[in-house]
């Protein structure tokens, strides 16, 4: 039986939920789906330039479940990015 998941401490809330490539019509786009989880670890990592230890605090998870957690984010950005994807941040 695995593990339950772990609630992590999201301390923001996005003003904007989806972003699309301009000029591309919503009904022929795939999407990424982004966890509020991802984002939070997006924000302090990138954004507030925070050390992964005090993301990993902030968040109240451990320092190698944030790694996993900003990596898994980088990877739907990027996959979006460079694949013409849209992104949604699903808000639970």
């Amino acid at each position: 039986m695995p593990r339950p998941c772990i609630n992590r401490r999201v301390r923001f809330n996005p003003n904007s939920d989806y972003f699309k490539p301009a000029g591309i019509p919503m009904n022929s786009l795939e999407e990424v789906k982004l966890t509020l989880g991802e984002a939070e670890a997006i924000r302090l990592f990138d954004v507030q330039n925070l050390e992964q230890k005090q993301c990993a605090k902030n968040m109240e998870v451990s320092q190698p479940t944030f790694s996993r957690v900003l990596d898994s984010a980088r990877k739907k950005i990027a996959d979006a990015l460079i694949n013409g994807k849209a992104i949604r941040i699903e808000k639970r």
